[in-house]
């Protein structure tokens, strides 16, 4: 429909079909001044102009990125720019996002453990920590560990160069390891297992047994199970046997002892002084929430080479 200037009008009709909005939701913006009619036809319809389809389009775009009426109202009063707006709601978007995926995270576990309904409850409690909060609970856990005045500031170093932090969009094994990492830091024999691990494994302390030997020997033996490792041997299988007699009878001779079960278990016990398996679990689950990508084992030859032993003697 044209006038005599030739500007275009839209009935509220033509609006609708052109905006997609139903003629209620115009009226309604219509009645709130959010759009107000450029004018009436003789019957008394209202009438609009392009400004005002354009201000419609606005509006819903606005709208259907979240943003309350009120909001959209001061944007197109030019009290906001869209610009400001979009940036506050962007930042507002990334919060919810992140709660969303840590909820898609955590129900993805939930799936696959088919977990209980106290530890769903758990992990959900867990994962919507803040990471302030997370970072709390992280630094008091060193406080408890290592706050004493005598703690090796190399080890503590160590230890808060692998802080956990979980990520923004954390994968389900990355919200499994941290549910896992968090009870660990509130167990206080864990503290002291790796009170008492540490030191060896920030490397500033040589364990008793590899004085004793010598560095040769160490050095075999290291290789000899980085190989067995690499090759997937399990410390446990068969094929680990030959591997494992041969140390053994290499460290009696050099210190004069008789390779016996009881031997074999007294090596197990001078290389269990740096080793613990809740402090491999503890490192393993700080690279998977990290992200990082090899897991270490800080000194990789004594987990495999303490079950190898402890496989021998029990047997």
């Amino acid at each position: 429909m044209g006038d005599m200037d030739g500007t275009t009008l839209f009935s509220i009709g033509e609006l609708s079909r052109r905006t997609g909005l139903p003629v209620r939701t115009i009226r309604f913006y219509s009645d709130s001044g959010v759009v107000a009619p450029t004018s009436r036809s003789p019957a008394g319809y209202r009438l609009y102009d392009l400004d005002a389809l354009l201000r419609l389009e606005l509006v819903r775009t606005l709208r259907e990125l979240g943003m309350d009426l009120a909001t959209v109202q001061r944007v197109l009063d030019r009290e906001l720019s869209v610009a400001e707006v979009a940036a506050a709601h962007a930042d507002a978007l990334d919060v919810h996002i992140r709660m969303l995926q840590l909820r898609r995270s955590v129900l993805r576990v939930v799936a696959r453990r088919g977990s209980s309904p106290e530890e769903t409850k758990l992990m959900h409690r867990l994962t919507q920590l803040s990471g302030e909060e997370r970072r709390r609970l992280i630094d008091d856990f060193m406080e408890g560990t290592f706050g004493a005045v005598d703690a090796d500031p190399v080890v503590v170093a160590m230890v808060r160069a692998a802080t956990p932090d979980l990520p923004d969009d954390p994968s389900s094994e990355q919200v499994a390891a941290w549910v896992e990492l968090s009870e660990l830091v509130g167990d206080e024999d864990f503290r002291a297992c790796l009170r008492r691990t540490a030191p060896y494994q920030a490397a500033r302390r040589t364990l008793g047994i590899e004085t004793q030997v010598g560095n040769e020997l160490m050095g075999f033996t290291r290789q000899k199970v980085a190989e067995a490792r690499e090759s997937g041997i399990d410390p446990l299988s068969d094929e680990a046997v030959p591997i494992v007699d041969d140390l053994v009878q290499r460290f009696a001779e050099v210190l004069a002892r008789t390779p016996d079960a009881e031997f074999r278990d007294w090596m197990a016990q001078q290389f269990e002084v740096a080793h613990h398996p809740r402090v491999d679990r503890y490192w393993q689950l700080v690279w998977i929430v990290n992200g990082w990508q090899a897991v270490p084992s800080l000194i990789p030859a004594y987990p495999w080479l303490i079950q190898a032993l402890r496989r021998g003697s029990d047997a």
